[in-house]
């Protein structure tokens, strides 16, 4: 039996750097992609302690990642409740995101949204998609998956990836929009087009079911290989079956059981008794070849 959907990823943190303009920053800018994390701080606090919120930022990014400094996040909040408080988005994300986990600060759903939402409506992508998981969770305002699915869109319209997956899932499922497969294949394309493999294997799913595009096995494998060379379990258990009865592939037992093992590497619950079934079936050649085209991969996968 094939492997199917994924369900809703929740919030994400972000701990990246924000651009900024000045020579002074610049050098402190250019120090960091060095690694040489005390030019940074000599160049970003003069001017997080003269007010610049893009270094009062950076000075949150560099205390959470103990970066130069000791790690803090009691240190990482300060500077990024005063770089939030002139308007910097980055830092109002992260603000939220402290909030809704208590670190460095007690632990407040409501006053992670309202960062999360200070941040979103300026465009912030993953302060969109953290409201909307906030909303299908029910954490610090009422569970609302109609509200969920509206943030989802705003974040995925901006490009992240996880917001397109979810949203995606919310269409396939008719959870806070009308069932639309369609739509959730549309999603699911531009997510698994970046690279997000918990989307391919549910594009994979839509062709082999044929659910909102015409059924199309062969598509639908190559989308469970492109999750199963990133590691996704699910999808390597699905390569191996389709591989073990040639379906949208030539039937080929090595291939098979390759695939099975890497699924059973994982824990995958299934792939164990397909991978020893298909054993049976094969020669001791095809044995040793499968044993060590999966051995292969996950020394090139380390």
């Amino acid at each position: 039996m094939l492997q199917f959907a994924s369900t809703l990823f929740g919030t994400i943190l972000l701990l990246a750097l924000v651009p900024a303009y000045g020579q002074d920053f610049q050098k402190g800018l250019d120090a960091y992609n060095r690694g040489d994390y005390g030019t940074t701080l000599a160049q970003w606090r003069p001017l997080a302690e003269a007010g610049d919120a893009e270094a009062q930022s950076n000075l949150g990014v560099m205390y959470a990642n103990g970066q130069g400094v000791a790690q803090s996040n009691f240190k990482a909040v300060r500077w990024w409740r005063l770089a939030a408080a002139q308007g910097d988005a980055n830092a109002q994300h992260n603000l939220g995101v402290m909030y809704e986990n208590g670190w460095g600060v007690g632990q407040d759903d409501a006053q992670a949204v309202k960062w999360y939402q200070h941040s979103a409506v300026q465009g912030h992508a993953g302060a969109n998609y953290n409201v909307g998981v906030m909303y299908v969770k029910g954490q610090g305002v009422g569970q609302d998956d109609a509200k969920a699915a509206r943030w989802f869109r705003r974040a995925a319209y901006l490009g992240h990836s996880r917001a397109q997956f979810n949203l995606a899932v919310m269409y396939e499922n008719g959870k806070g929009v009308a069932q639309d497969y369609v739509e959730a294949l549309r999603w699911y394309q531009l997510a698994a087009g970046q690279d997000d493999a918990h989307a391919q294997h549910n594009l994979g799913v839509m062709y082999d079911d044929g659910r909102g595009v015409a059924q199309d096995e062969a598509e639908a494998v190559k989308w469970w290989r492109q999750a199963a060379e990133q590691g996704f379990a699910n999808s390597q258990y699905n390569v191996g079956y389709m591989y073990y009865y040639g379906r949208g592939v030539a039937q080929d037992y090595v291939q098979a059981h390759m695939w099975f093992s890497l699924a059973t590497a994982q824990g995958d619950a299934d792939a164990p008794k397909y991978r020893d079934f298909v054993a049976g079936m094969m020669t001791p050649t095809q044995l040793e070849e499968a044993e060590r085209l999966a051995r292969e991969w996950l020394e090139a996968h380390r």
